[in-house]
């Protein structure tokens, strides 16, 4: 008599169905698509008036309703474990702002309607990776950010004492010299300031020249670099994780093959038993 041998796998509850059909490339698809949508009909919202508005927010409403559904899903399907992850908890604030009632002490947040488009950022992995480099990159760039206000600080103390007499609409104080510094590093229209300054003060270039070169060149591009160490560090991560997965599925497949070829002579063996019986 043959037995038959088979290894049957557990039955997936409610809840891992249920993240299974989130996790599906079409409805990731689908959320990606309304969120466009729905950015596309605020802004109609602004161009038109009557019934097309009062059109535009049915359809607004309804998108809404599909927002919180997905959510609501989301939220059944993971549990507590949904508020671990940051791009979860950001989608329900966003959500959450529309969903508030307009009324005249919270008339403000109407327009917020709008945050919701940015709930495309956490729907495209790309945009999320850029997001979470800037964020990596929040320590670095506070550094860097202290080292141009020390400059810009130093600057603005020599500038106030070399040209805040023949130049006070720019130099006149150390306030005014900080603004017009800032404005000099954002390249707006700073050679006219130093043109200005430099009648009466012929030398004042050195100064100019010496400061764009070291806030604009040096220092800004500090932040690039450090906004690009951590968009790399976030790359590196996932290539280890990619690693590691795969790692995990090979031994997971030799696991298996493993089992195949013990199971194949265990069916031998038995097969070989029940021909001795008979």
């Amino acid at each position: 008599m043959n037995q038959e041998i088979g290894v049957q796998a557990a039955p997936r509850t409610g809840r891992e169905r249920l993240r299974a059909f989130l996790d599906q490339r079409w409805v990731t698809n689908l959320v990606l698509g309304v969120i466009l949508a729905n950015a596309l009909v605020l802004g109609a919202e602004t161009m038109v008036d009557g019934e097309a508005f009062e059109v535009l927010q049915n359809i607004d409403h309804v998108m809404l309703g599909f927002f919180v559904l997905e959510l609501l899903l989301r939220l059944v399907a993971y549990g507590w474990r949904f508020f671990r992850d940051p791009w979860n908890v950001f989608d329900l604030l966003v959500v959450g702002v529309a969903v508030l009632p307009a009324t005249e002490s919270l008339s403000a947040l109407r327009a917020l309607r709008v945050l919701r488009v940015l709930r495309v950022i956490s729907a495209v992995p790309a945009l999320r990776r850029v997001v979470d480099g800037l964020l990596r990159a929040v320590p670095g760039m506070g550094a860097v950010g202290a080292l141009l206000v020390l400059v810009m600080y130093v600057s603005a103390v020599i500038a106030t004492g070399l040209f805040g007499t023949s130049s006070p609409e720019y130099f006149g104080s150390l306030w005014t010299s900080l603004f017009t510094l800032f404005q000099a590093m954002t390249g707006e229209a700073w050679p006219d300031i130093a043109r200005t300054v430099m009648e009466t003060h012929p030398a004042a270039w050195i100064f100019f020249v010496l400061y764009i070169l070291v806030v604009s060149f040096a220092v800004l591009n500090l932040f690039i670099a450090v906004i690009v160490n951590g968009m790399e560090e976030i790359a590196e991560e996932e290539r280890e994780d990619d690693e590691q997965k795969d790692e995990r599925l090979d031994a997971l497949a030799e696991q298996n093959r493993e089992i195949l070829v013990e199971l194949r002579a265990l069916r031998a063996k038995l097969d070989e038993d029940d021909g001795a019986a008979a």
